[in-house]
């Protein structure tokens, strides 16, 4: 009687104006190779985030995630977009 268990990402969406990266990844419990759970974690990437300076923008570090992801957000990640992204946040944060 032998336990298994598998990540694999099973969903991977591309959603918004922004073009954000939303990733689920199932959790699978397996004994003799019959499933015998299943569960998710779901995480969203944006194409750009700000880190101590407030006024500086960078790309999102991708480089942990899958080639697959990696992929889909070099795809989608225009400059357009996002200077668009950039440019609605920063909007949002003037009082």
């Amino acid at each position: 009687m032998a336990l298994t268990e598998t990540q694999v990402e099973d969903k991977i969406e591309v959603v918004g104006d922004y073009k954000h990266v939303q990733v689920r990844t199932a959790t699978v419990i397996a004994r003799d190779g019959t499933e015998i759970s299943r569960s998710f974690h779901r995480h969203v990437l944006a194409c750009s985030t700000k880190s101590g300076d407030p006024l500086a923008w960078g790309d999102t570090d991708i480089s942990d995630q899958s080639t697959e992801v990696q992929a889909i957000c070099n795809a989608v990640w225009t400059d357009a977009v996002k200077t668009a992204y950039q440019t609605a946040m920063d909007a949002q944060e003037t009082p």
